[in-house]
């Protein structure tokens, strides 16, 4: 019996730093790129989750690198300690909810240098350091909230999200000479601890998944996958696409 072993959308052996790897669609992403035999760099705030990460990694060679990537320092170290890499994921990200009333700067400076300018500054130091390959490509992970539709209360998450789909597209461009791609994913709404902190019922949550047409949240796994494929050579002409993965959300709002 024929072996069957083409298969564009590996990332074997493939080096993949992925920020925000403590939790949520960052840890899904890293469980998953493991199965598929990638070596990882596991970047996140927290140490004790991070190992915990860690922990769920199939093979070997991967690593660790504790930092907070709104500190510039800390960024710069973790910079310094990376290898020539194939991909990365920039994913760490925060929300902050409240009507337009009611936004304080503080709030809108503090999401944005998580969702912005922690991953303008990453990249530009990445680059300045000459750590990506040619080819490489770059996922970031954006939402379909203020790129495809937006609700109340969430002005602060979607004008950030709307910046980081502007600046992905941009790099695409600048980077493209350099055989570097760079895409987002746009989740809709997704099983992580964005929407499990306690602010909507369970009643409220069950109402909001019935207007889905496939009738369920996203689960980080569904991500993951997504992510995956951009970051293999499957879509070695895919760059600067925002890609939406939302149950079918957009269709009915």
């Amino acid at each position: 019996m024929q072996a069957y072993t083409y298969n564009p959308y590996s990332i074997l052996g493939k080096s993949i730093l992925i920020t925000g790897a403590s939790s949520g669609i960052g840890r899904a992403t890293a469980v998953e790129c493991s199965k598929l035999g990638a070596k990882l760099i596991l970047n996140g705030r927290n140490e004790v989750r991070l190992k915990e990460t860690f922990f769920m990694l199939d093979g070997q060679g991967h690593m660790i690198i504790p930092a907070d990537l709104t500190n510039e320092d800390e960024l710069k170290q973790l910079v310094d300690s990376l290898p020539l890499m194939d991909g990365i994921v920039c994913n760490a990200g925060i929300s902050k909810t409240a009507p337009i009333s009611f936004f304080k700067r503080e709030d809108m400076e503090q999401v944005f240098d998580v969702n912005v300018f922690s991953i303008a500054l990453l990249l530009k130091y990445i680059l300045k350091k000459k750590r990506m390959k040619n080819p490489s490509s770059i996922v970031m992970t954006s939402s379909v909230g203020g790129v495809f539709n937006v609700s109340p209360g969430n002005g602060i998450y979607s004008m950030s999200k709307c910046a980081l789909d502007a600046y992905m597209r941009t790099t695409a461009l600048e980077l493209s000479s350099k055989g570097i791609r760079c895409n987002s994913v746009n989740p809709g709404m997704t099983w992580t601890k964005l929407i499990t902190d306690g602010s909507l019922t369970d009643e409220q949550l069950q109402e909001d998944m019935n207007r889905y047409p496939l009738k369920r949240y996203g689960d980080p796994k569904d991500i993951a996958l997504a992510i995956i494929y951009l970051l293999s050579d499957a879509s070695s002409w895919v760059t600067g696409t925002s890609l939406k993965i939302d149950g079918g959300f957009s269709l009915v709002r």
